[in-house]
This record gives structure tokens, C-alpha cells and sequence, in this order.
């Protein structure tokens, strides 16, 4: 590999995967993969590799510096190379690779997916968002829409012949979805409107990809109660589909420009008219009111998709860096530093490239534990004949999607900076990929949900739901696996997590508190921190159970042995250089500053 190659971890993700979750052993006992052995998982990973690494990264840079193009009159064209690689994704079947068979998806686990995805998504990001909102799209109707509506989009979208949109976003509408000012009138017909408004910050609101466009709309109905409570979902096509799929004449919905920004240039990010010329149909979906409920099933898909967007640029970026760190010399050993002759070394040799390349190497691979596992948890909560067990895993997944979004963006973004870092000024110009990893990965940290909102959904809503028993499920789960745990190698380090883990719980009651206590601007002021500290102690948690794995593999005398100690040292790592931040933000929450909140401040 080349310092400007794109490179694929399939040796991790096969560790977690294989040995650690053990898919291919556990999820035949689901009758819906009961046919499927390592051998086909594994060939459906060096596939994906094969036309990451071949056919998508390839496109990545120069699909970032063509960007979009807008011809002023409703159309936008993608960058050379786009239409080809979506063509080939399309055609291989993969953005229906979890999806129902009956409707051209492959059925596979949607733990397989996800490395699919992270793949797919390292290899160019703007390329992806494509097939990726497509997919959610067509999720979000095979659990809502009626059978008419399944048979005529979810094979088209599959297919990669249809794309899919979400368009939520209104000028001074932003995060206050609830603001929402787009209004949907009724017609003679049932269930058909007539939509007016302007939606900003659409994601591949048009390109040059598809023959059709579906936009999944929120908007109000005449005399809809205001806020949240008072959305619809409507599916807006671009071109008014025929019942038999053919394609009728255009629909009122129209880009009007397209957003100049930071990183994804590749991603079409529209502003759209709907109705602005004349009549925008649209159909709705579910009932009127039901718009947030059902559009919050796409919007915790994406949100996990998200988190895989931190992971994926944050892994090749470590990989980037790491070639380099080895191949790039500079300086001498510490101990040669008085000798002008000594030999030059790789910066791979001083001590706080190392320090930066360790801290990179176990966010990256903690991450990509918790983002599989918690993919196969939905495995487990979709397919599980035992009500009990399916419950528990509904439960873990919807705790951790505000951390999966939120955690996981942050420290992937943290990654490409100091990845940026450790290539000093070369990964500041443009001749290396890292600048650019960095600026595609900062929009995961803001869309979809900025990651103060999902500490305030985690705090304030999930940390809530049925009484606390999600937390709380949780917790006694974490609780039993460290006091297994007690019994490995690793008892100092169980000791550190289990420290956190009651720090943790101390923190929660006491932000508990003072929303009962009625001092809500106060908990909520905390609720990011309080994200991260649960985010640092989850991923502690995936660095033992790591360390475990690799231990048993050890003892039972895989030569393997630098991998497995990679995944040993990672746990002592993290334990002494990461969870501490655990403590700090512990301390921090429950000082009861709340100094940011006088009104003093800010010229208010």
C-alpha cells in the first residue's frame, strides 16, 4: 500500500465477525440464515473489498475535486466516474443486500452489511450517500407502505433503478423539525396531495443516476396540530410513476441550487421547490400524523450509517498513516539524538507518532466492534422466535443508535485529524488523502441529527424509556460480563472498567435527579458530555472483549501473534489512556457548574 492508496482492515473485520461475534456459528440458529456458512460471508466480504478498493476509491479525489454540477435549470450531474460505480453497485445487488428477497434484495444479516457499507462508504463517501439513502428509502416503505406501493417501488429501488430521498430540512426549520412550514392539500383522491414549500440541505435531491427520483416528504396537512404531532410523510416522485412502473410526465419538484461546502463535493446537497410551477403530487404514506413516527425508523437507520461514516473514513485514514509513519524518514532514535551521524528512522520510531498511531488503532477497532455488534443485535431483535430475548435487543439497539451516530462521528473525525497529524504538513496538502478524509468526515458529526441531539435523545428519552429499563438492562448485563471477566488475564484492566462503569451510573443518577428536581436546563447542559462518557465506556468494553478473544486464540496456538497482542495491548491502552476521560467528565457533570447558562452572557 501507498501512502495515497485506499486500504480495507479485512483481517479485523473478519476477527470481529468471525471470532468475535461468531456469526456464522450463532446466526444459523435464525431459520432465515440457517444456509448460510463462513465460506459465502466471507466471499461476499472480498467482493466488497475488491470493488471498494478497484472501482470506488478510485473516484474518491477527483470526484472531489469535479463536485457537482448544476445547469440552473433542475438538473444536476455527478462526477466522472459516479454513474459507472453506482451502476455496478446496483447491479451486484448490494444496496439490497439485507433486504427481502421477494423484492430483489439478497437477505443476508444485516451484520454482513454493515462491513459491506463501511467498505463501500471509506472507499468514497459523497458515492455512497447515493445508494445509501436509496436503501433507507426503501426500508422505511417495505415497513409502512401498502402492498400497491411494495411492488411498485421497493424492486426499482433496490434495483438501483430509483433512487430515494429523505427531505425533512426547511429554511429556519432545521433541527425544529416541528417548524415545518411545507403543506400538503388534499384532493378528490384518496390519499393523493398536492404539496407547496422549499426543502433545503437535501442530500442527492437530484442527479444523473436514476431515471426517477423517490423523495420521502414531511409536511402539513390543512389544520394539522402545530409541531411534530401535526407532520405527514408523503412519497414525491420525481417522475409520477405509471402502476406498471413506466414513467409519466414530470413532477413539480424541482432543484433550484445546490450547496457549495466543505467536504462531500461528490453529494449532491439541494435546495428543492415543490409546487413552485405548478402541481407537485404527492402520496402520502401511513396516516396524516403519522409523519415523525414513521419517518424516525429511516432516521435511526441513517443514524447508524452515520456512525459507520466516522468509522470509515476514521480506518483508512489510521491505515494511511500508518504507511507512511513507516516509509517516511525523519530524525533519529531518541537515544542516537547527540549523534549527528547517526542514522535517519522511520517516524514510525518516535515515541509520539506511536502515541498517535495506538490512539488511532483502538478507536478505530473499538468502534468497528460496536457498530457489527450492535448490527447484530438488530439480526437478533428482527429474526428471534423468543419474545424475551427480542425485547433485550430492541432495547440495546435503541440505547445505542445516539451513541452509534454520535460517539462514533466524533471520535472518527478525531482520527482523520490526527492521522492529518502524524503526516504533519504533507497531510495538509492536497497530495495525500487525509486533508480530505477530515472534511468529508466533519458533516457526520452535524447531519442527521446534530450529536447534541443525540445526547438529548439519549438522555432525555432513551434513558427514560420504560422507567429506565433499557439503561438499566444494560447495565446489569455489563455488570455480569466484568465480574466473568474477573477470571481472565486481564483483572486490572477489569478493575479500570468496572471503576468507570460505577462512575457512569453515579453521573447518571445524579443528572436523573435534577430532572426530577425540576432543573432541566442543567441536565441537558451536561447531556453531550454525558454521551461521550458512555460512548468511552462502551468502547472500553468492546477493547476487553477483544483482548479475551484474542487471548483464547493465543491459547490455543494461533501463530497469529501480532494481531492477537495488537488486541491485547489495545485493551491496556484504552484502560490507561482513554477511559480516564470517564472520570474527568464524571467530575465535570456533577460539579453543578452552570456558569454557561447565566444570562449575562452572550448579549442575549
Amino acid at each position: 500500500m501507498g501512502a495515497t492508496d485506499f486500504a480495507v482492515d479485512l483481517r479485523d473485520i473478519r476477527f470481529i465477525l468471525f471470532e468475535q461475534l461468531r456469526i456464522h456459528e450463532r446466526l444459523p440458529a435464525l431459520p432465515k440464515y440457517a444456509d448460510y456458512d463462513k465460506d459465502f460471508y466471507d466471499s461476499i466480504l472480498e467482493e466488497a473489498a475488491k470493488i471498494a478498493i478497484e472501482v470506488i476509491a478510485p473516484i474518491n479525489g477527483p470526484g472531489d475535486r469535479e463536485g457537482c454540477h448544476f445547469d440552473g435549470d433542475g438538473n444536476v450531474t455527478t462526477p466522472k466516474g459516479y454513474k459507472e460505480a453506482f451502476e455496478l453497485i446496483a447491479q451486484g445487488g448490494w444496496m439490497g443486500i439485507a433486504a427481502d428477497p421477494e423484492y430483489g434484495g439478497m437477505g443476508l444479516p444485516y451484520s454482513l452489511s454493515m462491513p459491506v457499507e463501511e467498505m463501500r462508504t471509506g472507499a468514497c463517501v459523497a458515492m455512497s450517500i447515493y445508494p445509501g439513502l436509496t436503501t433507507g428509502v426503501a426500508n422505511l416503505l417495505y415497513h409502512f407502505g401498502t402492498d400497491e406501493m411494495k411492488d411498485l417501488y421497493l424492486p426499482r429501488l433496490y434495483a438501483g433503478d430509483w433512487a430515494g430521498t429523505m427531505l425533512l430540512t426547511e429554511a429556519g426549520a432545521g433541527t425544529a423539525v416541528g417548524d415545518n412550514r411545507t403543506r400538503a392539500i388534499p384532493t378528490e383522491t384518496d390519499g393523493v396531495y398536492h404539496l407547496e414549500g422549499e426543502k433545503i440541505f437535501i442530500s442527492g435531491g437530484d442527479q444523473d443516476l436514476t431515471e426517477n427520483i423517490i423523495h420521502l416528504t414531511l409536511a402539513r396537512v390543512p389544520n394539522a396540530p402545530s409541531g411534530t404531532r401535526g407532520l405527514s410523510i408523503f412519497i414525491v416522485p420525481k417522475f409520477l410513476p405509471n402502476p406498471d412502473g413506466t414513467l409519466g410526465e414530470r413532477n413539480d419538484i424541482k432543484v433550484v441550487g445546490i450547496e457549495e461546502k466543505m467536504g462531500i463535493h461528490g453529494s449532491a446537497t439541494c435546495s428543492l421547490a415543490l409546487g413552485s410551477e405548478g402541481t407537485c403530487v404527492g402520496y402520502r404514506l401511513g396516516q396524516e400524523g403519522e409523519g415523525m413516527k414513521i419517518m424516525f425508523k429511516l432516521m435511526n437507520e441513517a443514524r447508524i450509517m452515520v456512525g459507520i461514516q466516522g468509522l470509515s473514513a476514521a480506518s483508512p485514514a489510521y491505515l494511511n498513516a500508518l504507511d507512511y509513519a513507516k516509509e517516511r524518514i525523519q530524525g533519529t532514535t531518541l537515544a542516537d539524538r547527540q549523534d549527528p551521524d547517526a542514522p535517519r528512522v522511520p517516524i514510525v520510531r518516535h515515541p509520539d507518532v506511536r502515541r498517535m498511531l495506538m490512539t488511532m488503532k483502538v478507536l478505530v477497532e473499538t468502534m468497528r466492534s460496536f457498530l457489527y455488534t450492535t448490527a447484530y443485535q438488530h439480526d437478533i431483535a428482527e429474526n428471534t422466535d423468543d419474545d424475551d430475548e427480542r425485547e433485550r435487543m430492541e432495547d440495546r439497539v435503541d440505547l445505542f443508535t445516539p451513541i452509534c451516530k454520535a460517539h462514533c462521528s466524533d471520535q472518527g473525525y478525531l482520527v482523520t485529524c490526527t492521522a492529518l497529524q502524524v503526516l504533519g504538513g504533507y497531510g495538509y496538502i492536497g497530495e495525500y488523502p487525509i486533508e480530505q478524509y477530515v472534511r468529508d468526515s466533519k458533516i457526520s458529526s452535524i447531519y442527521e441529527g446534530t450529536n447534541g441531539i443525540q445526547a438529548m435523545d439519549l438522555l432525555g428519552r432513551k434513558m427514560q424509556i420504560k422507567g429506565g429499563a433499557l439503561y438499566m438492562g444494560w447495565l446489569q448485563d455489563v455488570s455480569e460480563e466484568l465480574e466473568k471477566a474477573e477470571k481472565t488475564p486481564f483483572i486490572n484492566e477489569v478493575k479500570g472498567l468496572q471503576n468507570a462503569r460505577n462512575e457512569l451510573s453515579t453521573t447518571a443518577m445524579h443528572l436523573a435527579k435534577l430532572a426530577m428536581s425540576g432543573e432541566t436546563d442543567e441536565a441537558m447542559l451536561h447531556a453531550y458530555p454525558f454521551l461521550t462518557m458512555f460512548g468511552h465506556m462502551e468502547l472500553g468494553i468492546h477493547a476487553l472483549r477483544q483482548a479475551i478473544t484474542a487471548q483464547a486464540a493465543l491459547d490455543e496456538g494461533s501463530d497469529d501473534l501480532n494481531f492477537y497482542k495488537g488486541k491485547i495491548l489495545n485493551l491496556k491502552f484504552y484502560v490507561n489512556n482513554i477511559l480516564p476521560q470517564v472520570f474527568s467528565l464524571g467530575q465535570t457533570i456533577r460539579s453543578k457548574d452552570t456558569s454557561s447558562l447565566d444570562e449575562a452572557l452572550f448579549g442575549e
